[in-house]
């Protein structure tokens, strides 16, 4: 997981569950959404304050989901509204995953 202490401020993101100071996932995917984002902050690529106003409009947005699901579509919706990608190559990256998840056996690991 990145290190947070001299980084970004967890406590600033609505919902977000703590223990201590580092946050809680309850599966892996979680756990990689948030280094993905924590990554891209790092770069430079947006503010922390810009990740939390995506955050919070996403989590108000009146769509129910769970944390982490409102969390992927605001980053998502970030990286597209700052051209790091678009929304076409984001949906053909979440074609490819169907498609590699679909003919691999259960329990393997999936490979693109």
């Amino acid at each position: 997981m990145p290190e947070c202490k001299s980084g970004p401020e967890l406590r600033q993101l609505p919902d977000m569950v703590l223990d201590g100071d580092e946050p809680v996932f309850n599966e892996p995917w979680e756990a990689q959404a948030f280094a993905m984002t924590v990554s891209l902050y790092e770069k430079g690529q947006f503010t922390w304050d810009e990740w939390a106003s995506a955050l919070t409009a996403e989590i108000h947005s009146g769509e129910i989901r769970d944390y982490y699901r409102h969390w992927l579509i605001a980053l998502e919706k970030l990286v597209t509204a700052k051209n790091l990608t678009s929304a076409g190559a984001l949906n053909q990256r979440e074609q490819d995953w169907h498609d590699a998840a679909a003919r691999t056996p259960h329990g393997e690991p999936i490979e693109l």
